[in-house]
């Protein structure tokens, strides 16, 4: 049975623990389930903390590393776990366009770091960064049944930037100016993100 169950996908597996306590006993086994979460995680950017807890069985971590994937509200473990990319849209004045090595194809994309302490920064060097004070907030507004109505990410007194996530489980933020996309962290240790589910 377990055999035939290893050459099922993830989401029939899951159906199966439905049916009987014998075939949860089956459909749920650790051995069944590690190389499913392997193979969900391959060529992902990020791999979610919360799949580090110890004490979950491999199918709970595959259905919250699921779940995180899926989640557009980004915390603060978040923002300060990764670098990011930071590059300017065609809508941000040419002054702007000719600093940033990216539009010009003279180098890689700009970078920035977020802090736990609420601090923005940049490398040393940045041309556009210019050494100023930033700082930025995560602002989630509710409306009934705890439903998000708006969220999104702010530096200063800039625009307000939307917060997306992609395929591979990144996150971009962005508005009309400029863009951040997260890069790429498969491998570091201790994986990124919050350790407990935030929906």
């Amino acid at each position: 049975m377990g055999l035939v169950m290893e050459l099922l996908d993830a989401r029939s597996v899951a159906r199966c623990t439905a049916v009987s306590r014998a075939w949860y006993g089956v459909a749920a086994d650790n051995r069944l389930w590690a190389p499913k979460c392997a193979e969900l995680m391959a060529g992902k950017a990020h791999i979610p903390r919360l799949t580090m807890i110890r004490t979950a069985s491999k199918l709970s971590t595959y259905s919250m590393a699921i779940m995180d994937g899926k989640r557009n509200r980004i915390t603060k473990e978040d923002l300060c776990d990764h670098a990011w990319e930071y590059c300017f849209t065609i809508a941000a004045p040419e002054y702007w366009r000719n600093l940033d090595p990216s539009w010009k194809h003279t180098g890689p994309p700009m970078r920035r770091y977020f802090h736990q302490d609420g601090y923005h920064s940049a490398e040393p060097h940045d041309a556009v960064w210019g050494g100023h004070e930033c700082e930025y907030t995560i602002m989630t507004s509710f409306v009934g049944d705890g439903k998000i109505r708006d969220h999104y990410v702010r530096i200063n007194q800039w625009p307000p930037m939307k917060v997306s996530r992609k395929d591979d489980w990144s996150w971009e933020l962005s508005n009309h100016l400029y863009r951040y996309n997260s890069i790429p962290d498969a491998e570091k240790k201790g994986c990124t993100g919050p350790l407990f589910p935030v929906w």
